[in-house]
Formats: C-alpha cells, structure tokens, sequence
C-alpha cells in the first residue's frame, strides 16, 4: 500500500520491540474490520511473535468509520492480547514496517486476482527494503467477506455481525 498523504496525527503502537522478536506488520484500511481479517490474525499469530496492525492512511480514499474510530475498535478487540500491536501511518507499508521493527507483511488472499496483485507488491517491497511477505489463504468459509461488502451493508443499515469480530463494537 503506498499512502500519498501528509498527516500529522499518524498513531504509531507504544513501544518498539525487542529486535529479535519476529514481528509482522499487517497492513490495510479495515474499515471496518472483519472476520475475515481476524482469521488472519489469529492464524499469523501461530508464524510469529507479534502483529502490529497497521491502518494506512490514504486521503483519497472515502471511508466509512474515521481513522480514530478504526483504531479503537481493533485496539478494543485485541486488549487482552499482548501480541497483537495496533498503529497508523501514512508512509510507505515498508517504512512504518522498518519503524515497528517488522521484519515480515502479513497479507491475505481470497481470490487470484488477489494473489497477482499481493505478488506484485510483495516483489516490490522484497526489492527496495528486503523485508519478506507471507500470505495465507482465506479460510473457505471467509472468501466472499470483504469490508467493502460489509461497508456497503452498513450504509443500507443491515445487521453485519456476522461479518464482524464477536465483541467488536462498530457504533
């Protein structure tokens, strides 16, 4: 994910880790965050030491829940788990990577027109920062739940619990 934007309130997590901890950054807008994502937590979790969830800004893109809202929510799902991080940037994914301490992307793939673009991008950051990608397929029952799906349920008013983590409270 490349940001273009110049904002100043960008939150990064509270402390920079010890540098032999394997840490992987996860970035995306998560907006909102889904099932579909903390599947991808969860199973990351079993690869490396710590995750830091990270919110890219991009001021182009319209969302639905503010960039604070998104970090509360997420911050709130995972309070009882020391590994799992939750920041924002708006720089290169790789730059705020090196800043964490993040040695490895995590990323998600649903589909094959996922996996062209996720190879693309993994290829570009191993190339200019040498820092690995690893992706891990969507659970079966997961791959047709996205957050632009459930933002479009959202804004019609429909219930979307079941496309959001158990607890995560979206108002």
């Amino acid at each position: 994910m490349i940001n273009n934007s110049k904002r100043a309130d960008i939150m990064a997590p509270e402390a920079v880790p010890h540098p032999s901890l394997r840490i992987a950054l996860f970035p995306g807008t998560f907006d909102p965050f889904t099932i579909g994502h903390e599947s991808l937590v969860r199973r990351g979790l079993q690869l490396v030491d710590e995750i830091v969830i990270s919110i890219g800004v991009n001021e182009d893109k319209k969302t639905y829940f503010a960039l604070e809202k998104r970090l509360e929510m997420i911050r709130n799902l995972y309070r009882n788990e020391p590994r799992v991080k939750v920041g924002s940037y708006d720089s290169l994914t790789i730059e705020f990577a090196r800043k964490m301490g993040a040695k490895f992307i995590l990323r998600g793939i649903r589909s094959v027109n996922d996996f062209e673009y996720e190879k693309t991008i993994a290829d570009m950051n191993r190339t200019i920062s040498g820092i690995e990608t690893f992706v891990l397929f969507t659970e079966p029952e997961l791959t047709h739940i996205s957050s632009s799906h459930v933002r479009e349920l959202l804004r019609y008013g429909h219930d979307v619990s079941a496309f959001v983590p158990k607890g995560m409270v979206l108002g």
